[in-house]
């Protein structure tokens, strides 16, 4: 299980780095003036998201779920599991609205400001302190 653990680790580390720096290109995406600018923000951001991020979530997810499922007794007798589960759902929505917006600005069509994009691309950060704190500390209430 260790070695489940570690490759759990791995796409975690992996899939927050395409979601910290994803929503920074759509920062610099939304500022950008010329054609050229633009479809090399739609290159990099469809690279990054279906090359990196979206792998490394599937992959985040099978080993979680293998993990999850290797200690189901234990992990679901505690709350912190559940909300941290929870917030790991959220992240899923977090990244399906990435690829929202991703679609959005390839199409032109966003009407979102790159300062939108900039508060945006802080979400994952609380995201990651409530998963990392609830999975280390276990928390007892």
């Amino acid at each position: 299980m260790l070695w489940v653990k570690a490759f759990h680790i791995v796409f975690v580390v992996c899939w927050f780095a395409g979601l910290f720096y994803l929503p920074r290109l759509f920062v610099y995406h939304a500022m950008s003036e010329d054609q050229v600018s633009k479809d090399r923000f739609v290159i990099m951001e469809r690279k990054l998201f279906w090359g990196i991020t979206t792998p490394s979530a599937i992959a985040t997810i099978a080993f979680g779920s293998w993990l999850l499922i290797g200690n189901w007794g234990y992990f679901m007798a505690w709350w912190w599991m559940h909300v941290k589960l929870g917030l790991v759902v959220l992240l899923l929505v977090y990244h399906g609205y990435c690829w929202w917006y991703m679609k959005k600005l390839r199409e032109d069509s966003s009407q979102k400001t790159h300062v939108f994009f900039r508060v945006f691309n802080e979400l994952p950060v609380f995201l990651l302190i409530g998963i990392v704190i609830l999975i280390v500390v276990k928390p007892v209430l």
